[in-house]
């Protein structure tokens, strides 16, 4: 697999993990769940199938010293800088450009920094898999077998079978599905025909141009430019003029919804998006009240508390409380339930309107 490569986006905010997650420091940066960082623990899972020189980062340029930092064994030239964020869509058609300018033979496997996958074989698995169907023309996206009717996901709907490969059976995609309403999403977990959007996708880096082509001429004649000027002392100056015209749309809607050829590989790969204050709680380890507790403070007082998780530094006490989030940093506290975690994001639009930048 010398021309499989593993393209990492690292560029996202994670709003909804405030107040943990700001702006100089979003979540891909922190350890939420392990010791190392979401982005050093995306990377590390990727080996033995992607050496350092096969593994890619395309991030915002405040975020480079960090990420560098965290992953020092992943070549200079590998980190790709976006001016600014422009959505998935542009990100995705940056870092594709910059790989096929150097392999004109790449396959590219679109990945995450800040997702948490238990089963890391069986994910590496999938994506060999992935890679050996992309050779024969599609365009692969690994499908999360649903364990509940979630409305917070898109789905995927698979049709026929296509063929197995290793542990994986492949299927033809059918389509993408918007974040369903509760009763949708209960059809949808009964049918036995859906899969959760992962949003990591697999493909030949010349497919991928096409479709851009296909469906986002403009954007598609835009990167050509940019793809021409890679590794010259013009690239720096050509991205920042075209990249102001560039739209700003998401790899789903900008190419993947309207995409040929799209199959399907649903996968048990132990996989959560980490997106919310509940989803953290969901994987990490509890105590026998099903308390969570992460922060460098060894001690705390719990009592008769439970299905509570506890992030913080300091000492904490907790009392009679049932299903609270309890998040402290040193300029801010966020208390919720945790049916409520996705209004966080709200807070969030909250202090931009009110121009209270020192919090976000």
């Amino acid at each position: 697999m010398e021309h499989f490569y593993a393209m990492i986006m690292a560029g996202g905010g994670g709003t909804r993990l405030w107040p943990m997650s700001r702006q100089d420091m979003p979540k891909q940066m922190l350890p939420l769940v392990d010791e190392t960082s979401m982005f050093k623990t995306s990377v590390d899972r990727l080996a033995p199938l992607f050496s350092p020189e096969r593994i890619y980062i395309v991030t915002g340029r405040k975020y480079l010293y960090t990420l560098r930092q965290q992953a020092p064994e992943i070549p200079e030239q590998n980190f790709i800088i976006e001016p600014y964020g422009r959505d998935s869509g542009p990100a995705a058609a940056l870092g594709i450009s910059v790989i096929q300018a150097r392999d004109p033979q790449a396959t590219v496997a679109i990945l995450t920094a800040d997702h948490h996958i238990t089963k890391k074989a069986a994910f590496r698995d999938a994506l060999s898999a992935a890679y050996y169907m992309a050779q024969k023309g599609h365009i692969l996206t690994l499908g999360i077998t649903p364990t509940f009717p979630s409305t917070g996901f898109g789905y995927i709907w698979q049709g026929d079978a296509l063929e197995t490969v290793g542990d994986f059976k492949c299927y033809v995609s059918r389509g993408f599905k918007e974040k369903p309403d509760a009763a949708k999403a209960a059809q949808f977990l009964d049918s036995g025909e859906y899969t959760w959007n992962s949003g990591m996708f697999i493909w030949k880096a010349s497919q991928a141009m096409s479709e851009f082509q296909r469906q986002q001429p403009e954007m598609y004649a835009q990167f050509v430019e940019i793809g021409k000027a890679v590794d010259t002392p013009e690239f720096e100056t050509k991205l920042e003029s075209i990249w102001d015209n560039v739209r700003k749309i998401s790899l789903d809607y900008a190419v993947m919804e309207g995409a040929e050829n799209v199959a399907v590989i649903p996968v048990d790969i132990g996989w959560s998006d980490v997106g919310s204050w509940s989803s953290l709680y969901d994987v990490l380890k509890l105590d026998k009240n099903g308390n969570a507790f992460k922060g460098r403070q060894p001690d705390r007082v719990v009592m008769d508390t439970r299905e509570t998780l506890v992030y913080s530094d300091k000492l904490v006490v907790t009392i009679g409380i049932d299903g609270i989030i309890v998040v402290d940093t040193p300029d801010a506290l966020l208390i919720c339930h945790k049916d409520r975690t996705q209004d966080v994001k709200d807070v969030v639009n909250q202090l931009l309107n009110t121009k209270n930048y020192r919090y976000l």
